[in-house]
């Protein structure tokens, strides 16, 4: 469905000089330095299949999407989206793929929400009887049926969320591009997107392309993550082999018997102290010392329950995304 080799992709920006002198000559002859947002990209994604697109702020996800979209050209490489180059932005193209930005609204914001859809439906050319069937289908799966009527303006943020969904999905595209679809969501909204997008892709088995920075979008939504640092892909694969690849350290919790411990010293070459309160001590430990982190705290603490536990993935993630700047 989508197939990407070698793209690159830079831009250039003004360098600000430093000066009163500087900052007058700058209105005259400007210095541009260009930076590079992505760089020798490869990868695919499958029919049905949700990639999550992971990286942090600057790392190139936006500028990716964009490009998949047709929004922006690379400058070098290849991209083929449905037998499309998505920069050449063919009507045929355009009516089988949908973007949606949580930051960006694509709705009229002083229409009521089925006034947007009907307007969309003359935009798609979509059969009324097939538009009326997609209408009804995405409305009760969201649960805003009621809300159709009301003015985009006056409705709660998550509400507007779940109709963008709607206007994005009514031409039932074949690829889907969702780039931070949650961002400033509550909690429940959060729960009703991600579970209403899995039971629309085991129906409907649209290519999606997620961006994210909530960890349990991804673990929730994505079997399979890239993680772009700097422009570049520094991991695609399997979500769930980051730990046995990545992974350096074990979580150990004790649970021990008097509410009062004189402060544990943990010898340095298994681990660190990170949490420690009344009752409870939480260690890091390496993952090749954790029979020998356990065996210290059994001998040395009234232990009455111990737990070992893998790294949080968020925070795998986040040290592989930040690898180079600690460098």
């Amino acid at each position: 469905m989508i197939v990407i080799r070698n793209l690159s992709k830079s831009y250039s920006v003004h360098k600000k000089e430093a000066g009163l002198l500087a900052s007058v000559q700058s209105l005259f002859v400007r210095r541009r330095i260009y930076r590079r947002a992505l760089h020798n990209i490869h990868m695919s994604v499958n029919e049905g299949e949700i990639l999550g697109l992971v990286g942090a702020n600057g790392a190139g996800k936006t500028t990716l999407v964009k490009i998949l979209a047709g929004i922006i050209h690379p400058d070098e490489g290849q991209v083929n989206v449905l037998g499309h180059t998505p920069w050449l932005r063919r009507n045929s193209f355009r009516r089988q793929i949908s973007l949606i930005m949580g930051q960006k609204a694509q709705l009229w914001w002083d229409l009521p929400a089925a006034d947007c859809f009907i307007l969309l439906r003359e935009i798609y050319g979509l059969d009324r009887r097939e538009f009326q069937h997609s209408l009804d289908y995405l409305t009760e799966q969201l649960d805003v049926r009621d809300q159709l009527h009301i003015q985009i303006r006056r409705l709660s943020l998550g509400e507007r969320m779940k109709m963008e969904l709607i206007a994005a999905l009514l031409h039932k595209p074949r690829v889907v591009y969702l780039d931070e679809p949650t961002i400033g969501l509550d909690l429940s909204a959060q729960r009703a997107i991600r579970n209403f997008l899995l039971e629309y892709r085991q129906h409907h088995k649209p290519a999606m392309i997620l961006t994210s920075h909530y960890m349990e979008d991804i673990e929730r939504l994505c079997e399979r993550i890239v993680i772009l640092r700097r422009g570049e892909i520094v991991y695609d694969g399997p979500l769930k082999r980051i730990v046995s690849d990545f992974a350096r350290h074990k979580i150990m919790s004790a649970v021990l018997n008097h509410a009062e411990v004189n402060s544990i010293h943990l010898p340095a070459r298994l681990g660190s102290v990170i949490q420690q309160e009344s009752g409870f001590i939480k260690l890091m430990v390496e993952r090749d010392r954790v029979a020998e982190a356990a065996a210290f705290l059994l001998k040395n603490l009234p232990v009455i329950d111990l737990n070992i536990e893998e790294e949080e993935i968020g925070n795998i993630i986040e040290a592989i995304q930040t690898a180079d700047q600690q460098a």
